[in-house]
């Protein structure tokens, strides 16, 4: 049993297919033979994927968005009383012409359409006392930016019951909305920070161009600037040395179809050595060979900053994942990757490796390394020293990447599902997966509306997100199943006026890749939603999945957002992503504990829910919530809040602060492997964690190899894992322990 029992009253199919196939041939009677209608612009559907509330719902299945998400195969249904009311956001005042009402059984008898500016003040524009249920659609007239169904008599002892509730009608009389532009893909537009060279190209200007892009994003880990360095196939002489929200990737099929003779680097030097803030930044779909007599790549990074789909050629050559020297980096990702020689990680403090291949293996560890599906991972030792293996991945889709064909038409390919994989997609093999034209895709620019963007995605299209940051004030709502979103050079989505950054429905496959989402000055209730709330469909052959999606709460500014990221659906897969509230922001802007607010950041009510490389960092109360059952976690790194002002302020009830990773007391199986947790409470070191993991006691429910470190003494971690482990603060700073329970 899940620990998310509901009662769904079910309604036999063959009524709903009855009611839809009778409609259709009453159409078919009422039109004469070879009558056509006049000639007049089609209303536009408004309502879908729109923002929808109600009065109540009869269980968790039955959601009001469900009445608005374009699947006639889900509803919305109401409490067993009158009135109930159904009301949907269009997001802008839009002039209505016609409301299509998709009844279930359960009907409403007696019903108002009615519209409103403001949501509170309602003016009727349709009314009857006689509805028969069914398939209504009614002309109207009227405006407004909400518009709701007002039911003041039942049809049935149930309660309202709506598959879809689509209005239809025009925004506002006339608007500055760019259209849906189509895709040349060919030759299409990514953008003025999109730099794409050939091997025509003149090495100087390539050289000048990273020279020049580097010395801009060095240090500017909180400026706007985002850029995008492609390849297309061929070999090049470059030093690519990336600074911040910056991606450098290889425009091939496989990583070898495009050479760089020279480096791929990530280095410290803005920071004496230390890397601890080397953020946001990406390597990616390359080869690498370095120059003649150099056998050292450095990639000295922390979060935000993968490793992927790269070749480092050369059995002599090693990767150092630090500085080479006295400085300290803290975390980071390899995967899909081949290093033909040797990965040291010298004082990188936790790391994870996903499906990689080392020809001559690893050295090094500190707190937190794991291995999983690695070819060359070192032998199982936790924890002196600290190597996490988990011998195969059990289920993963690798990232989607542009790629350009022999033709010169751009592409997106999207990798297929493995099961219990090990070592790279591509290196020896042909990748399995499936390609599509970027003639399917809209691109965006900043500056478009979500608005426009929830058009092209009403159209079938699929996104790829050019470099810059694209706010939003309303959600990119995804109801599409196997819809792709793809974002160049780390492009972020801000959600302004305290909008949902995104909304994906409860459908199948869909893929979210290179995206950073940023809260907005006014609090947000989440960033980004994977399912409704109560999703409850199984999606076990073609899960949804998250590439390398980052977000962030304050920094630039001051931010706010009261949970981060919250996943309903079920069978989801988490692959590389950082949830961070910021610990320090731009010069000038403040930080603190009244300031850039954030309860939570990942909060899963899904069942059967894995995440691969999973940082979360610093949010006032859980870090993650974990409610449903069947989760994987497969590496977790955190450090709790930095500015707990006093224990007073930081209390669970009764309990001295909040677990950095909460299972719910209802779950009744759960895996994780390879945790780390850390506490540096600066603004008051006498702070007290009394756990940092805290999980109900059942045999099902398992932790393996975890940490807590208090760093450099500052604050204490009281237990590991709900009572079990020993205290970490300024006398015992580390404390490991290998098994719970």
């Amino acid at each position: 049993m899940t620990s998310r029992a509901r009662s769904v009253r079910p309604r036999p199919r063959a009524v709903r297919h009855l009611l839809v196939g009778l409609t259709m041939a009453l159409v078919a009677v009422l039109t004469p033979a070879g009558a056509t209608a006049p000639a007049q612009a089609a209303p536009v559907l408004l309502s879908q994927g729109r923002t929808a509330t109600a009065s109540s719902t009869e269980n968790g299945g039955t959601p009001a968005a469900a009445a608005v998400d374009g699947n006639t195969g889900t509803r919305w249904s109401s409490a067993f009383s009158d009135p109930q009311w159904l009301q949907v956001d269009l997001g802008a005042r839009a002039t209505i012409s016609q409301v299509n009402l998709l009844w279930e059984g359960a009907y409403g008898r007696s019903f108002q359409l009615q519209t409103s500016d403001n949501g509170s003040t309602w003016t009727t524009i349709y009314s009857t006392t006689t509805g028969t249920g069914g398939t209504q659609n009614l002309t109207v007239s009227g405006a407004g930016r909400y518009v709701r169904m007002y039911g003041t008599a039942r049809g049935t002892g149930y309660g309202y019951s709506l598959w879809e509730f689509q209005v239809y009608g025009e925004t506002g009389g006339g608007t500055n909305e760019p259209p849906v532009t189509p895709t040349d893909p060919y030759n299409p537009n990514l953008g003025s920070n999109t730099f794409v060279f050939d091997p025509s190209t003149p090495t100087s200007t390539i050289q000048s161009r990273l020279n020049t892009l580097f010395t801009q994003q060095e240090t500017n880990q909180f400026g706007p600037q985002r850029y995008a360095v492609l390849f297309k196939p061929g070999s090049y002489t470059a030093d690519v040395n990336l600074g911040f929200f910056t991606q450098v990737a290889g425009l091939g099929m496989s990583p070898d179809d495009v050479n760089l003779n020279g480096h791929v680097r990530a280095e410290a030097f803005w920071m004496g050595g230390n890397a601890t803030q080397n953020f946001w930044r990406a390597a990616e779909n390359l080869s690498v060979t370095l120059p003649a007599g150099q056998t050292v790549e450095r990639w000295a990074v922390s979060q935000a900053a993968p490793y992927r789909r790269m070749h480092l050629r050369g059995a002599q050559n090693q990767i150092q994942l630090w500085n080479g020297g006295d400085g300290w980096s803290s975390g980071g990702l390899l995967a899909d990757t081949r290093i033909d020689g040797l990965v040291v990680s010298g004082s990188q403090q936790q790391w994870y490796s996903r499906n990689s291949e080392f020809g001559n293996g690893w050295t090094g560890s500190v707190w937190n390394m794991v291995f999983q599906g690695v070819n060359g991972a070192p032998a199982p030792s936790f924890p002196n020293p600290s190597h996490t293996v988990i011998p195969q991945t059990p289920q993963v889709r690798e990232k989607p990447f542009l790629y350009v064909t022999g033709s010169g038409e751009y592409r997106v390919f999207v990798p297929a599902l493995r099961t219990n994989s090990t070592g790279t997609s591509w290196y020896n093999k042909t990748p399995a997966g499936s390609s599509i034209s970027l003639s399917q895709f809209f691109v965006v620019q900043p500056g478009t509306s979500a608005a426009t963007i929830n058009a092209a995605l009403a159209q079938g299209r699929h996104l790829l997100f050019t470099p810059g940051v694209h706010h939003v004030t309303e959600p990119i709502q995804v109801n599409r199943a196997d819809t792709v979103i793809l974002g160049l050079g780390l492009a972020t989505i801000q959600a302004d006026n305290g909008a949902v950054g995104m909304r994906v429905a409860d459908v199948d496959g869909v893929k979210v890749a290179g995206l950073m989402f940023e809260a907005g000055t006014t609090n947000s209730p989440v960033l980004m939603e994977v399912g409704p709330s109560g999703s409850s469909a199984s999606h076990a052959s073609n899960p949804t999945s998250l590439h390398d999606v980052f977000f962030r709460i304050g920094g630039p500014h001051v931010g706010r957002a009261t949970n981060t990221l919250t996943v309903n659906s079920d069978n989801v897969i988490g692959d590389h992503m950082w949830l961070w509230r910021a610990d320090h922001a731009a010069s000038g802007v403040p930080t603190g504990w009244t300031l850039n607010t954030a309860d939570t950041g990942l909060t899963v009510n899904g069942d059967n829910v894995t995440m691969y490389g999973l940082f979360v960092e610093h949010y006032q109360k859980y870090q993650t919530i974990w409610n449903g059952n069947g989760g994987r976690t497969y590496f977790y790194q955190n450090e709790l809040p930095y500015d707990v002002p006093n224990q007073a302020a930081w209390m669970n009830g009764s309990t001295r602060g909040y677990a950095a990773y909460k299972v719910a007391d209802s779950v009744t199986s759960h895996q994780a492997f390879g945790l780390g947790s850390y506490s540096y409470f600066n603004v008051n070191p006498s702070v007290v964690e009394e756990r940092s993991f805290e999980v109900p006691v059942n045999s099902n429910v398992r932790f393996t190899n975890m940490v807590t470190v208090s760093l450099g003494g500052v604050g204490t971690i009281n237990r590991v894992i709900n009572n079990a482990g020993g205290t970490a603060n300024a006398a015992n700073q580390t404390v490991y322990l290998t098994t719970y329970p």
